[in-house]
């Protein structure tokens, strides 16, 4: 049997998607198959190029299957139609698109996703706020773009979990570290943005969290910011050297443990290539608080608060 050749598409270059890519390269090495990783630089025109390019590539040229992380709210569902047509197996990763049941009804090749189950995390990070907000307050919540599907998914189950008495106040980034710092550097100019008002720092993603108090770093005033830097900061991803060493030194107070997804994906499309059958058509990866939630609670009581 001939080697079997992938090409992942990612939206960036941020920690969790470098993870992404690493960790392909693993299982595929394992697996014995070829895999390409393209990176989209957070444009989604420019993924839907890239991706086109593979598809419309000459037949001893195509990839078996392409894995992908959608930029767009659409998930290039017309590509993956003309992949599909073309004998690609078409993997969605980290996004519930809803046309994977139409477009692998008649396909021959493998079409299925890999997600984290976003609405989840909204509902893991809203026990999380309430673990550390027991009294309640307002939540300073850095959440991914609005043209990210995960980003709205976590956004209105994090809305439609928490406790009435934790607001939110949300600013919109992109997936990156650099960029959260500019967001909230920009909204600290408004005459709005007091400390005082704002209880938690909770983002979407632990690069935003660290993007929050690289801006925090920067104001001149050390009342206000050691004022914000003092606050309780959240994310998700939890990657053993980021998310969950910076719980560990105290930088953040909790994360969202929110494995790799390319791992799964390519072992159930080696799978289903060799046997001749369709993966399930959606798997989800574990999720889990880091802390416990038990322990983030039992921390607050030992710290005073009620």
């Amino acid at each position: 049997m001939k080697q079997l050749h992938f090409v992942v598409s990612l939206p960036n270059k941020n920690s969790y998607h470098l993870e992404q890519a690493n960790t392909a390269k693993e299982a595929a090495r394992q697996l014995g198959a070829e895999v390409q990783i393209l990176t989209a630089d957070d444009d989604a025109l420019l993924q839907s190029q890239q991706v086109s390019q593979v598809v419309q590539a000459p037949p001893d040229k195509r990839p078996d299957a392409i894995l992908f992380e959608p930029l767009s709210s659409t998930g290039l569902v017309r590509v993956g139609e003309a992949a599909v047509a073309a004998g690609i197996g078409w993997v969605v990763l980290n996004s519930d698109v809803d046309y994977i049941g139409r477009l692998r009804a008649n396909s021959k090749v493998p079409v299925f996703g890999v997600t984290r189950d976003h609405s989840e995390i909204g509902r893991l990070q809203a026990q999380q706020f309430a673990a550390l907000l027991p009294q309640g307050g307002t939540v300073l919540y850095l959440q991914g773009p609005p043209t990210s599907a995960a980003a709205s998914q976590r956004a209105s189950a994090l809305e439609i979990s928490k406790p009435a008495n934790i607001k939110i106040k949300a600013l919109k980034s992109q997936w990156s570290e650099a960029d959260a710092q500019k967001v909230v550097s920009a909204w600290l100019r408004l005459s709005t943005s007091k400390a005082s008002a704002i209880d938690l720092v909770g983002c979407q993603y632990d690069g935003l969290a660290m993007g929050a108090r690289k801006a925090f770093q920067e104001l001149s005033d050390t009342a206000q910011r050691d004022s914000w830097l003092h606050l309780p900061f959240t994310g998700v991803d939890g990657l053993p050297s980021e998310g969950q060493a910076w719980v560990n030194q105290g930088i953040l107070a909790a994360t969202v443990v929110a494995p790799s997804t390319t791992p799964l994906a390519l072992n159930l499309l080696v799978r289903a290539l060799e046997s001749g059958t369709q993966p399930p058509e959606r798997s989800y990866i574990e999720l889990k608080s880091y802390p416990s939630l038990e322990d983030l609670r039992a921390k607050v009581r030992l710290s005073g608060k009620k």
